[in-house]
């Protein structure tokens, strides 16, 4: 009796054994890529395709079957429209914004943390703000900017601030770029400057522990390439914004000029006087300056042709941007050359020393006398006016300080 039971119990051990190795053996996961239907027992054999599998988050990949972790979460970037100064929404039109950039809170940021780094220079010792210093109204003390070599450069940096109204859309002083966007291009490979390529100013930023995710919450992806680092610096440099001068306090009513400041504007404004309104406009133009390209008289010959090596055309040698007046106490050295260390020099310049150069603006009526011909008082009157021009909030502004 007791041997039958034993063989009973051998006989059922024997067929749970075999009919569990005739199960068919395979991927059982239905989310798997190689999922066998007539598997009934998993044999680890599962492939999947990795990546974010939530439709809720930025980076959805509707082909990934496994969920890796990378979902990226967020609104889309928050829209940072500029602020724009009573003066200015009482005199000018409205500034200039690309469609395919606007203004974002995430992409001024960005922009702003890019004009301070170094990170685009090929040796990583030279970032935007070391030719363009807040303290200096976004320009350089010296006469040329030296580039990451030690080789100095030809040009005075020019200063920046209310760039979104330039209507010419043309930068530098001999305006060889179109757009901010355009400018930006420039700096980073400039052998003089620089001194990089794009490629390895993108493999930097693309390695970087931090920047891969500020341009994702910028632009919407984490690829980053010059273009997206052009336009996120130009977010920046349009809220540099200047707007707050004893002259703009003035216009608002809001705090008086001085009798010789009164006079100053008064020769500012006469043709017979300073005549300076033909380049530089008028009360009504808070930008002080037309944005337009002249031969001002400066170079008795063209060393430097401006406009015209860009343009090809000898009619535009000698031709430089119309630079503003704004935040002369803190631009000099002056003119594309930073050739006059101080605005007397300049003043001099326009009453005595003008040159009657091939391609002399028309606007400059006084050539034959080699300039106005001011008196040493009206030198000073003008002297006072241009420095009511003068925004001390622009330099110490903490949005545009180093992040």
């Amino acid at each position: 009796m007791i041997k039958r039971l034993l063989y009973l119990v051998i006989l059922l051990i024997g067929s749970i054994w075999i009919s569990s190795c005739s199960k068919q053996r395979g991927c059982t996961d239905p989310i798997a890529e190689n999922y066998n239907v007539d598997a009934e027992k998993d044999d680890g054999s599962c492939v999947y395709i990795y990546g974010c599998t939530d439709p809720d988050s930025k980076n959805y990949n509707p082909e990934a079957t496994k969920n890796d972790g990378s979902c990226v979460y967020g609104s889309d970037p928050t829209p940072a429209p500029l602020q724009i100064p009573q003066i200015f929404v009482q005199y000018l039109g409205a500034p200039y914004i690309p469609n395919d950039n606007p203004q974002t809170v995430e992409g001024i940021a960005l922009g702003r943390k890019l004009f301070y780094d170094p990170i685009l220079s090929a040796n990583n010792t030279q970032a935007c703000a070391d030719c363009h210093s807040p303290a200096s109204a976004f320009t350089d003390t010296n006469q040329f900017s030296t580039g990451i070599d030690g080789i100095p450069g030809n040009r005075n940096s020019m200063p920046i601030f209310n760039l979104a109204w330039n209507t010419a859309n043309k930068f530098f002083w001999d305006g060889r770029a179109t757009g901010l966007e355009g400018q930006a291009f420039g700096p980073v490979v400039n052998p003089v400057e620089m001194h990089n390529t794009w490629p390895n100013a993108v493999a930097s930023l693309q390695a970087h522990p931090a920047y891969p995710g500020l341009f994702e919450a910028a632009f919407g992806t984490s690829t980053i390439d010059s273009n997206l680092v052009v336009k996120a610096i130009a977010q920046f440099e349009r809220t540099l914004i200047s707007a707050n001068s004893k002259f703009d306090r003035y216009q608002m009513g809001i705090e008086p000029l001085t009798p010789q400041e009164l006079s100053g504007l008064n020769l500012f404004m006469d043709t017979q006087g300073g005549d300076c309104m033909h380049c530089h406009g008028s009360p009504a133009n808070p930008l002080w300056t037309d944005y337009e390209f002249k031969d001002n008289g400066l170079q008795a010959t063209y060393v430097d042709l401006g406009l015209g090596g860009v343009t090809g055309s000898s009619f535009d040698d000698g031709k430089f941007k119309t630079p503003s007046l704004r935040n002369l106490l803190f631009t000099a050295p002056y003119m594309h050359d930073g050739r006059f260390a101080t605005l007397d020099e300049v003043i001099d310049f326009y009453s005595s020393g003008l040159n009657n150069t091939p391609n002399i603006s028309s606007q400059m009526e006084h050539i034959s006398t080699g300039g106005v011909q001011l008196t040493p008082s009206e030198k000073a009157d003008l002297k006072a006016f241009l420095l009511t021009l003068t925004d001390y909030d622009y330099i110490t502004n903490p949005n545009y300080q180093a992040p």
